[in-house]
């Protein structure tokens, strides 16, 4: 991605979510401010770079989130160290001179996080691309450092850029990261049992851990516990399970073609949607560095906790996926399902289902785009899928961040991956996390 500079000056036209959350004082003309393409710039190669890692390694979803949250958390307290103390900072309560350099404070931060997270990730898969990427990350550092002039503020950026990463990593050291397993296996009706490869081992998740990850912002891992899922025998379990039944299926199902492309157009990682989606709106409406790096640190460090809670929530639950549930219908003791013993599905994950990862994710990311700039988006946004073969476009635009999550809800019974309550569950979570870490993390000073 090519670097672009943005305007220097925040505009009073960012509106009242920005002002309700501190952004800047009402009534006050805001101060000259460095723009936020570092900020971007190193948020691009964070998510890329830990795209990359393989997923029993770090690189699946809910870990991947962890990852990117500390990255943010650290370049949020570099920049929030320099000059005026505007908001509280997350870990690093050291401060430094207004002058100094906030790019070099920026760059110093994800570069030593992200640098920090390439080394020490264990190589539980292979990882052959691991030297390449410090590599990488060791030229772009080179190139945003070497862009700055070389004088004593540049100086002083990199030393606070240091003490944030400094600060963050060890806050992380046995956080729970790649600890043990939360899955007990139970072999009776109502709970999950992984699928088979083709040579019949069990495909399993690739972080099981997560669920046991100390978190950034919440006060435990099941703060925000969700409801149960429903009785077995009841009339609203035979009604999602006959929904999913129907429209899930691989083949024969009574989902359209349209359908059948957005289900599959969403099995992308939230991270990568909202991280591109928040950069866009951080160059259309000129935020600065500080508005910048206290945007995305509450995406991604909500995000994480979302991520964490939730992993938690589908080990506590350990509820089964529609290709358990279908095919053993005989054995939940409701008259209304019937076994379907040939029932595949659209896209299958290999966890538990209550509740959804991806609609908690999706939930706390949106939830905090919402605060900053509202529901409606003049001139949308884009999202770009990741997923190899969608079935259409890669990139689709939305006007308002409702329609997206009204769209996922739907989308991931379309794949037959989760039931109508595992989704709806799943986007409170995560609109409770991230509601949560807006309340009592990284807020205006005085509040």
């Amino acid at each position: 991605m090519s670097r672009r500079r943005f305007a220097a000056v925040i505009t009073v036209a960012v509106g009242a979510f920005l002002g309700a959350l501190g952004v800047f004082s009402a009534g006050a003309a805001p101060p000259v401010k460095t723009n936020a393409g570092e900020v971007s710039h190193w948020n691009q190669i964070a998510a890329t770079t830990l795209a990359a890692f393989p997923g029993p390694n770090g690189g699946a979803p809910p870990a991947f989130q962890i990852n990117i949250g500390m990255v943010q958390g650290a370049v949020y307290d570099a920049v929030n160290a320099i000059g005026p103390k505007r908001h509280r900072p997350y870990l690093l309560k050291k401060r430094t001179g207004a002058k100094a350099s906030i790019d070099a404070a920026v760059a110093t931060a994800a570069y030593d996080v992200l640098s920090a997270l390439v080394s020490t990730a264990p190589e539980r898969a292979p990882f052959p691309g691991r030297a390449g990427l410090l590599n990488t990350l060791s030229s772009e550092y080179a190139a945003s450092v070497n862009a700055i002039d070389d004088d004593s503020f540049k100086v002083q950026g990199i030393a606070v850029g240091h003490r944030a990463a400094e600060v963050m990593l060890g806050a992380r050291e046995g956080d729970g990261r790649f600890g043990p397993s939360q899955w007990v296996p139970n072999s009776a009706a109502g709970h999950w049992q992984p699928q088979l490869n083709p040579a019949g081992q069990q495909i399993l998740d690739p972080t099981p851990w997560v669920g046991g990850v100390k978190p950034f912002l919440i006060q435990s891992s099941s703060q925000f516990r969700s409801a149960p899922p429903p009785a077995l025998g009841s009339a609203q379990w035979a009604a999602e399970f006959n929904e999913v039944k129907s429209l899930g299926r691989a083949t024969g199902s009574t989902r359209t073609d349209e359908q059948t492309y957005r289900a599959r157009w969403w099995q992308s990682a939230p991270v990568l949607s909202w991280n591109e989606v928040a950069r866009q709106l951080i160059a259309r409406n000129h935020l600065d560095a500080a508005d910048g790096a206290r945007l995305l640190a509450l995406q991604n460090l909500s995000g994480a906790d979302a991520a964490i809670n939730c992993w938690n929530d589908k080990y506590h639950f350990d509820f089964w996926r529609p290709w358990n549930a279908i095919p053993r219908a005989l054995e939940d003791g409701n008259p209304a399902t019937d076994p379907d013993p040939t029932w595949t599905a659209l896209l299958t994950a290999p966890y538990p289902e209550w509740v959804s990862g991806h609609n908690c994710l999706d939930a706390a990311h949106v939830a905090v785009l919402q605060m900053f700039f509202g529901d409606a988006i003049q001139g949308g946004f884009q999202i770009t899928s990741t997923f190899v073969n969608p079935g259409g476009p890669a990139v689709r635009t939305f006007d308002t961040f409702s329609q997206p999550l009204a769209e996922l809800i739907e989308a991931r019974i379309w794949a037959g991956l989760h039931y109508r309550s595992g989704d709806v569950q799943g986007q409170a979570l995560g609109q409770n996390v991230a509601k949560y870490a807006a309340a009592n993390y990284l807020q205006p000073v005085g509040h």
